[in-house]
């Protein structure tokens, strides 16, 4: 019998990331009123599956929550449960202004399944994560994000109708990477609209690190564009698929110190895990903009305007990668994948938006993004 532990809940409240000191524990995260505020957090175990779940419902002031279940088998201090935490109330965080920024009416939310699913995952454990998500009643709608997939939101879907990001042949829009890669491409031009004057990418150089699920995608794009694109990936078949798929187009290097490090790169784009600027990486960038599918791009606060004083041009991650998030919100209203994706092209205007804001006021466009979703999610509370 799956054991739906109490859920804590909490005042929802939020203000920009980064405008106070980074918590010390998950707690702090979740009971803050400046780093989180979070309103739910649900904490599942089923053991004879072996699922160890965190379900993290930032804020419903737009609507249900909406965010993905990740799957990673994490570690760190004290322990890969305090991890599991604080990367599901990041990452919820997170979605509350992803959503907000892509005029969703929806809320955010995260889940972590804790373990490596390549050991781990069974039709028995998704059946068992898809019955905590039902106990939700709707307040938070699930779908795929790193290690889980459109085949596992099939099974989860079996016990809860509160799942996205399932195969056509289950009533889904299937693969959501589909429209994130397309959004985060078009942030890019709008990058470069904003920095060089066209969105025009042929013959820029631009740096893909991790091309998985988005990342083969996103280079595709470029391809077509003419961009010439440098790539690397911690799986060496991830790094032979793109290679053998645009021969003579895609070059590799080793790793993403080495990618970062290229010479006469104009864009980075970070497209694994978070965290892929920090103290260390940033002064080493050489690209002068940044824009990636990844979440939580910047490692602590206070690394936006690093960027900034480096004269580097940084996409909020949130803002640009929110194309799957839009195709699974979609679904809910019977998927069209052409009303979808016009939806996901209106991201070049946001991130423009953003880049002006940025200007006009003299901050970080991490901290213009923060400010415009922030508006949008007071005027949704107080109507």
């Amino acid at each position: 019998m799956t054991d739906v532990r109490p859920a804590v809940s909490v005042d929802s409240a939020s203000s920009a990331p980064g405008s106070v000191p980074a918590p010390t524990s998950s707690l702090d995260i979740l009971f803050a009123s400046e780093q989180g505020g979070h309103e739910q957090v649900l904490l599942c175990q089923d053991r004879p599956t072996g699922l160890r779940a965190v379900i993290a419902i930032h804020s419903t002031a737009l609507g249900p929550a909406l965010g993905g279940t990740r799957f990673h088998a994490y570690a760190g201090s004290p322990s890969p449960e305090e991890a599991a935490v604080r990367d599901a109330l990041n990452l919820s965080r997170g979605m509350s202004y992803k959503n907000a920024l892509a005029g969703l009416p929806h809320g955010g939310g995260k889940a972590v399944i804790i373990g490596d699913p390549a050991r781990l995952r069974s039709e028995e454990l998704l059946l068992a994560y898809g019955r905590f998500v039902a106990s939700l009643g709707g307040r938070y709608v699930t779908a795929c994000d790193v290690g889980t997939y459109v085949e596992d939101m099939d099974v989860i879907s079996r016990e809860c109708r509160w799942t996205t990001g399932r195969s056509p042949e289950h009533g889904g829009a299937g693969d959501s990477s589909v429209l994130t890669a397309f959004g985060v491409f078009q942030g890019m031009r709008a990058a470069a609209r904003h920095r060089w004057g066209s969105p025009d990418l042929a013959d820029r150089t631009v740096g893909v690190a991790g091309v998985g699920k988005v990342g083969h995608l996103l280079v595709d794009h470029l391809v077509e564009a003419g961009a010439r694109v440098v790539v690397t990936d911690v799986a060496a078949a991830a790094v032979a698929r793109v290679l053998d798929t645009h021969p003579g187009r895609v070059t590799a290097v080793p790793d993403a110190d080495a990618l970062i490090r290229t010479p006469g790169l104009d864009i980075y784009a970070p497209c694994a895990l978070g965290g892929a600027l920090n103290d260390r990486t940033v002064p080493l960038l050489t690209a002068g903009i940044v824009c990636g599918a990844a979440n939580n791009q910047l490692d602590h606060p206070g690394v936006e305007k690093d960027l900034a004083d480096r004269g580097v041009l940084y996409a909020p991650d949130y803002a640009v990668n929110s194309g799957g998030v839009i195709q699974v919100a979609d679904e809910l209203h019977g998927f069209d994948f052409a009303r979808a994706k016009a939806k996901a092209a209106l991201i070049f205007e946001t991130a423009l938006e953003i880049f002006e804001r940025a200007r006009a006021e003299g901050v970080p466009p991490a901290v213009a993004a923060d400010r415009l979703a922030e508006h949008r999610m007071a005027d949704a509370a107080n109507h």
